[in-house]
């Protein structure tokens, strides 16, 4: 499991965009995490999959609701990231109102997941290999804290916990 101090792995997430803009074309945009993280500091968070019941009421809200906060202590970018296309993301930020707070990236094929070892397996309840419910802060493309969930938790991986950690 990736732990702090960690460069996050070699991988290429998915970004749907509905408007051209910045460089990026309408449609899925690959985002590479290396040259996305390099220079910022990311507040990111991952969670089991788009339109489930903790992370579309309490996960994703709580960091569109603190991303002033999240300015003010330094973060560059927030980033939400589950196993799911980029179809179903672009979706799920337009019914979370994410616009330009929260970038809403696709793990389709679970390989940035499976290459930080926070995979959490839900094929039994017919979800497949999902991420774990977690947050880091990442600082050049580096670890600096990581807050992994305990099954089932909504503890530790939440806006306010992070937020807390960026202002330290």
């Amino acid at each position: 499991m990736i732990q702090v101090g960690d460069t996050l792995p070699a991988s290429t997430l998915m970004e749907y965009s509905e408007v051209e803009g910045e460089g990026c074309s309408i449609g899925p945009n690959a985002v590479d995490v290396a040259k996305a993280t390099a220079g910022k500091t990311i507040a990111l968070f991952a969670l089991p999959g788009a339109y489930t019941p903790t992370c579309s009421a309490k996960h994703v809200p709580g960091y569109v609701q603190h991303f002033e906060d999240f300015k003010a202590a330094g973060v560059d970018e927030i980033w939400c990231v589950s196993v799911n296309d980029a179809f179903v993301m672009g979706a799920w930020a337009r019914d979370q109102k994410t616009g330009t707070k929260v970038r809403m990236l696709a793990d389709g094929s679970a390989d940035f997941t499976k290459a930080t070892g926070l995979t959490l397996d839900l094929t039994s309840r017919g979800m497949g290999l999902r991420s774990n419910r977690y947050s880091m802060l990442v600082k050049d493309g580096k670890v600096a804290s990581l807050n992994v969930e305990g099954a089932g938790k909504f503890e530790v991986s939440d806006a306010d916990t992070l937020l807390a950690q960026a202002k330290a």
